[in-house]
């Protein structure tokens, strides 16, 4: 059954061919992507080998916290990380000192996938959310590796779909050792694709862990005034958003202006490449308007890009409104926790499938969904006339963040008992120490 889909694996490369060859963010290191590694690879050193893999930069931070904890608790580890895109790639060898060894991820073809599995060696495969490539699992399984699922979630609307590959295919959850499931939903979920029971277990999200903690004062500052924002004036912060959003929120900013013309706009779009079509957008809207990377020199202006990449969670804190994108369109949301962690409150639309947890810590707890542009500009003409209540909904959304870390520590105390015996001593004599 799996011949159906190795075969079906190189028919779409095939035709995906001239995509990956050129697409901007796919299309550097392909032999690393085909498993060619050279000779002078350097592998890393350490043991045991846990390969960790996140799709995109924001996957790979959702799972640092978990690599601080197996560095921890295992100092002679040796991580290895791969990603798929060229900013993922980028961030994890500038932010994740945590890791050995960091790659592009191999296409998930046959050849490809065996050969990366024994380059790398690893005693642990770590995959997030619904990274499930069945080729990838195969060989792991095939080199007697062990395999985990941390993160893990599976679309409720996409059940009929799996179910029908598994069928086809063969079911590759049956290769996986453990599931570190979101949510007793998620572990539902997994259960009802054939997931063994008692390798489900609900640890919870170690994106909460990755939350950064309040932005120092001083940096945030220096970003205010490299960002042109007027000190002690109201700031409101449209944070990852997304093609066919930005329009909708200059609408809305023009109309709050009428009442508050000290108000200034961030837009912090999901891509920052995006930063010259919302430029224009601004000016033809008639708003004065500059980017973020001119620095002070860029002078003040009504509406500020923010076209850098690391600032965002220090530029929530100098918001006094957060509204966080994805959700106006149907691109399932994005992060809300982070301006939440910033003590911020936080509004989003109606489009938040994909971060459900985090709504479910943060309404009624200084997160507000809005349903229209409309319900935005309300909402956002009523709290910004209350300052008291803005700062009461940001307290809230701040201890409501403090509250649900700790996925990361329950996550390592299962996948070390998948580890070699030899990882076990390695952690007694730490304990022992």
């Amino acid at each position: 059954m799996h011949l159906l889909y190795a075969l079906g694996s190189y028919v779409a490369f095939l035709l995906l061919l001239p995509v990956l060859l050129f697409h901007p963010k796919l299309r550097h290191g392909i032999p690393f992507r085909l498993g060619l590694y050279p000779r002078s690879f350097r592998r890393g050193a350490g043991a045991p080998r846990i390969w960790l893999h996140g799709a995109s930069a924001g996957d790979l931070l959702s799972l640092q916290p978990m690599m601080q904890e197996l560095k921890r608790r295992l100092p002679r580890c040796c991580i290895v990380v791969t990603t798929m895109t060229n900013s993922g790639l980028a961030m994890a060898r500038k932010k994740l000192s945590e890791a050995d060894v960091v790659l592009y991820a191999p296409y998930d073809l046959p050849l490809a996938t065996r050969r990366a599995v024994r380059a790398l060696r690893p005693d642990l495969l770590v995959l997030e959310y619904t990274e499930i490539w069945p080729n990838l699992i195969r060989a792991t399984h095939a080199a007697g590796a062990r395999i985990a699922l941390t993160n893990g979630r599976f679309n409720p609307e996409k059940l009929p779909h799996y179910r029908a590959l598994f069928r086809a295919i063969g079911n590759p959850l049956a290769a996986v050792d453990l599931f570190l499931m979101r949510s007793d939903e998620e572990a539902e979920r997994a259960l009802a694709l054939g997931a063994a029971p008692d390798r489900v277990w609900v640890t919870g999200n170690t994106k909460f862990d990755a939350l950064v903690p309040e932005a120092d004062a001083a940096r945030a500052a220096a970003l205010r005034a490299e960002m042109g924002l007027a000190e002690g004036e109201p700031v409101l912060m449209a944070g990852s958003t997304h093609e066919g959003e930005e329009e909708l929120l200059l609408g809305v900013y023009r109309e709050l202006l009428r009442r508050r013309p000290a108000l200034q706009l961030v837009i912090a779009p999901r891509y920052v490449e995006r930063a010259g079509r919302i430029m224009a957008a601004a000016a033809e809207a008639g708003l004065s308007v500059r980017l973020r990377s001119g620095g002070p020199a860029a002078g003040h202006a009504q509406v500020t890009v923010l076209d850098t990449i690391g600032e965002l969670a220090t530029a929530y804190r100098l918001a006094t409104l957060v509204f966080v994108g994805g959700s106006f369109v149907r691109r399932g949301g994005q992060n809300v926790l982070e301006p939440a962690g910033q003590g911020r409150p936080v509004l989003f639309g109606p489009h938040m499938e994909n971060f459900k947890d985090s709504l479910q810590v943060l309404v009624g707890r200084g997160g507000i969904q809005v349903a229209t542009p409309e319900q935005l500009l309300k909402v956002a003409q009523e709290l910004l006339g209350r300052p008291d209540k803005i700062a009461e909904l940001g307290e809230l959304a701040r201890q409501a963040v403090s509250q649900i870390r700790g996925a990361s520590g329950r996550n390592v105390d299962h996948m070390l008992r998948l580890l070699p015996r030899r990882a076990a001593d390695e952690v007694s004599e730490g304990a022992a120490g």
